[in-house]
């Protein structure tokens, strides 16, 4: 059975308190949506502000694949301005629950029913596709509930949708009213759950099993207060969980990670470690057992290979790790302790993790390094040149002049400040060889004063989404920013290079 995605990012995403995107930055993730897969975008409210109304036009005239969809209440003015930003379908609404017709809409249960009514036929009228939600569906009487699903199926509408608009149903509740809202009006059912209990997209999942057709969704789960069922989330559960029925969409899955990294960046919320799907530890794994596990058959600690999503599984070290996962990891840089060794690796290890401290892979191998008596990995990439400029009134530009395997590259390239200036410049050199692109940069100060050390931590990530990390410490942000850069560099190319080895 095919479930439609109705994603409402754009709408309902930003509602999340201190998200406000342009119309440019709305067209980049709806553009991004669009090849994610999604069936539908609610591009926007557009009667509430000119630029709502210019975000939803731009997006509308895209010639996207997918539906393009706008918010109304249930009257004119709102149904006019979707037709303004030249729509051809709106999601119109009205609150049906007691508790919003008497503290919100201050209407009786026959007066919003009319209004709701009016609104549908009006919007068909209208030359619409219209989707109709009665607003706080869970929290309305199941009967009146019926009777106007029934009605504005009757005046024409082409979907309804059940909004869990604070979060309060339950899977058991949602079931329910799905198979009341199919047998009131015969059409298609959408559900939207938002996840102020943490049931969002368990609710959802239920509706769908119960007949309904589509999910309204959000990247991230990004929504008011507590967020909206997460796309993600509600996608694999759907393809990968053990259902009496086979399930599909249309997202291309393997997009899933960068989608989310996309709308995260633009949007300014970080995505939490533990979330399912697209959280940084999604894919991790430290407890010596668990890697032990995973190392001999994958399924054993995960549930589906994370490439499936666009990810790759890491491991890290720290006081829980085993001797076969940190043996894993330094394999990576063609690292092989003897037993011996390998122990006294792992015992530094542990006492870094008992002490609270999160041990990288820059601390692994550098302590490696002390062990084995080496200076450190080998050197794929050298910085033979760097300098940067900047002023008032001048944008800052870099120089960068690498010496990568034995070959010479330069980099020169500009940016909002010499930082910026130096890693695009870098990024320009290793664009030319390997798809190498930095991902996260952080920055901290480690001591005060006027010889104040800095410490850079980045991430480098390739082609394949392999990373690593790399840190730095100095007095200078810009040398010590490129420092951390080159040292990320050499381990993932160093990676690259013993895995291109062992497949030849």
């Amino acid at each position: 059975m095919k479930i439609r995605i109705f994603d409402t990012t754009l709408r309902d995403g930003e509602q999340t308190p201190g998200i406000s995107l342009s119309p440019d930055q709305k067209l980049s993730i709806a553009k991004k949506l669009d090849e994610l897969g999604v069936d539908a975008i609610e591009a926007g409210f557009p009667v509430i502000s000119d630029g709502e109304l210019k975000a939803v036009k731009m997006i509308a005239d895209e010639g996207l694949s997918c539906d393009v969809c706008g918010l109304a209440r249930a009257n004119k003015k709102d149904i006019d301005a979707a037709v303004d930003a030249g729509l051809n379908y709106i999601h119109t609404f009205i609150a049906t629950s007691d508790i919003h017709l008497e503290y919100k809409l201050k209407i009786t249960r026959d007066q919003a029913l009319a209004k709701a009514i009016e609104a549908v036929e009006y919007g068909k009228s209208r030359g619409l596709q219209v989707e109709f939600s009665a607003e706080d569906a869970t929290r309305t009487d199941r009967e009146f509930l019926k009777k106007v699903f029934g009605e504005v199926a009757k005046a024409g509408a082409d979907r309804i949708d059940i909004p869990d608009t604070v979060g309060y149903s339950t899977p058991e509740y949602m079931a329910e009213i799905t198979k009341d809202a199919i047998n009131a009006t015969n059409l298609p059912v959408s559900i939207h759950c938002h996840n102020d209990f943490g049931l969002a997209v368990a609710n959802a999942l239920s509706g769908i099993r119960s007949g309904a057709q589509c999910a309204h969704v959000t990247i991230n789960g990004i929504g008011e207060r507590a967020g909206n069922a997460s796309l993600e989330e509600f996608v694999m559960a759907l393809k990968c969980l053990p259902y009496d029925q086979k399930y599909e969409t249309g997202i291309k899955s393997e997009l899933l990670y960068d989608t989310s990294k996309f709308v995260s960046k633009i949007v300014g919320i970080q995505v939490q470690p533990n979330k399912a799907i697209v959280g940084d530890n999604a894919f991790g794994h430290e407890s010596g057992i668990h890697t032990h596990g995973i190392l001999n058959n994958p399924l054993t600690y995960e549930p589906i290979s994370p490439e499936l999503v666009g990810r790759k599984r890491w491991l890290q070290v720290g006081k829980h790790a085993g001797i076969h996962g940190m043996n894993a990891m330094l394999g990576e840089y063609g690292i092989k302790p003897t037993d011996e060794q390998a122990k006294q690796i792992l015992d530094k290890i542990k006492i870094l993790g008992d002490q609270g401290k999160q041990v990288t892979d820059v601390e692994l191998l550098s302590i490696a390094s002390d062990i084995l008596g080496e200076k450190g990995i080998k050197r794929i990439v050298q910085l033979t040149g760097f300098s940067v400029s900047t002023g008032i009134g001048t944008m800052p530009y870099a120089f960068i002049r690498l010496n990568i395997d034995g070959n010479d590259f330069v980099g020169t390239d500009y940016g909002v400040g010499p930082v910026d200036a130096a890693l695009n410049a870098i990024q320009k050199i290793t664009g030319k060889i390997s798809e190498v692109k930095i991902k996260d940069y952080g920055l901290a100060s480690i001591s005060g004063g006027s010889n104040a050390l800095c410490e850079v931590t980045i991430r480098v990530e390739d082609a394949q989404g392999n990373n690593v990390s790399a840190k730095s410490v100095g007095e200078d942000i810009v040398t010590t920013s490129v420092r951390a850069v080159i040292d990320g560099l050499n381990r993932i190319m160093l990676k690259k290079m013993l895995k291109e080895r062992q497949l030849s």
